[in-house]
């Protein structure tokens, strides 16, 4: 079996440009949709030959995947099918967006083993939803998860976006309380960040986008945290919450720093030894892939650095923790040796704790976050000095 367990597959198309996303996205024509399904099925193709493939989860994401019409998912769906063993996988998860979906779309979806939706909502709040640029509103999302449950979807998480422009911690409460209601076993939460190259990074840059205070942001995250587990919904990510059982499989592969295949315009992979992040042009993927070449706008060689660094920044964010042990069993090393003066000096700032060898971010350390994984960055005149003095020499795990 391969060592290759996930997929992600990339659906670049939407109905709406909304103001803060800068995934790679383009309005919806049924043309060049089915250009590029055509172009999808070659890239899988290219990299898993054969069909019947099996995998252990995959993830449909975007865009907006049920932008798609309702022959164009069949299509996608049934090359799917033909690709990979369907039935065997463990999770099989595809994100759409409220009012995307009719009862016949959610027919579909559960026809061809969807079982699992990540679902759009972002904040429970329609003057809100128009400054997103959303296309939905609060009773899309009501009628939406009344169709899932009449379909008998029982695995569903439910995204959020909080320190919004002009957001109120009562504002972010109301909300929050509002979503709770649905009692979903899954949901993924978000504080906004300005990305490049979307509508909010020009209205940032002219001193147009007011976002709420640092406190204010800090006191929705303790809100957020303090809200689900009342509702229990357990943490088990810094921005994640699931009740038992329905953790994201697909995402903890990520966070174990475990191999995933990107397919798709703007997707990236992770496989042995290197990063692959795919071209993003929509014409040029769809003539690269369309042709039966790999897509490719680049690829990131990975090295002892790169694992080491990816593993603890990765792993520290699960609220499991990061066993020490793990990282011995990888790389022939003492996290404690390799890490000590970090570890101790992240200990003393109160952002990290230990107990049995498993290493956590305090409640603090999830709100610093960054700058604990910062403290893990090497450069290679350091790697070198640390390799020769824990005397390690591995030429699996090329300097």
């Amino acid at each position: 079996m391969s060592c290759i367990q996930s997929a992600y597959i990339h659906i670049p198309f939407c109905k709406q440009m909304c103001h803060y996303c800068n995934f790679v996205k383009y309005y919806y024509t049924e043309k060049r949709a089915t250009e590029y399904l055509h172009a999808l099925e070659k890239e899988i193709a290219s990299y898993i030959p054969g069909d019947g493939n099996k995998l252990r989860t995959i993830y449909i994401g975007g865009g907006t995947p049920t932008a798609l019409d309702k022959e164009q998912l069949i299509w996608m769906f049934e090359t799917l099918h033909r690709k990979f063993d369907i039935a065997g996988l463990e999770e099989f998860t595809i994100e759409l967006n409220p009012g995307d979906i009719d009862e016949e779309k959610a027919d579909i979806l559960k026809a061809y083993g969807i079982n699992r939706i990540s679902f759009g909502v972002q904040v429970m709040d329609d003057d809100m939803l128009a400054q997103l640029g959303r296309v939905h509103r609060v009773k899309d999302v009501y009628q939406t998860v009344n169709i899932l449950s009449k379909k008998e979807f029982t695995n569903i998480s439910l995204d959020l976006i909080y320190a919004l422009p002009n957001q109120s911690v009562e504002q972010f409460q109301q909300s929050l309380k509002e979503a709770l209601q649905f009692k979903l076993p899954h949901y993924s939460t978000y504080a906004l960040q300005i990305e490049p190259q979307t509508v909010f990074y020009k209205r940032h840059k002219k001193g147009l986008l007011h976002r709420p205070r640092e406190e204010d942001e800090v006191t929705m995250y303790q809100i957020l945290k303090e809200s689900m587990a009342a509702n229990g919904v357990k943490q088990y990510e810094i921005s994640n919450f699931a009740k038992p059982g329905f953790e994201s499989k697909h995402n903890l592969t990520y966070w174990n720093n475990e191999y995933y295949y990107g397919f798709g315009a703007g997707a990236s992979g992770y496989v042995p030894g290197k990063r692959i992040a795919n071209l993003r042009p929509l014409p040029i993927y769809i003539e690269k892939a369309g042709s039966g070449e790999k897509p490719i706008l680049e690829i990131d060689k990975i090295g002892v650095r790169e694992e080491i660094e990816e593993e603890l920044m990765l792993g520290l964010r699960k609220n499991a923790g990061y066993d020490e042990r793990i990282f011995q069993h990888k790389f022939g090393l003492s996290l404690k040796d390799f890490y000590s003066d970090q570890l101790n000096k992240l200990i003393r700032q109160g952002l990290l704790t230990v107990k049995q060898g498993v290493w956590k971010l305090t409640n603090e350390g999830m709100l610093l976050a960054n700058l604990v994984f910062e403290e893990f960055i090497l450069d290679d005149h350091e790697l070198e000095e640390k390799m020769r003095r824990a005397k390690i020499i591995d030429k699996n795990l090329p300097i």
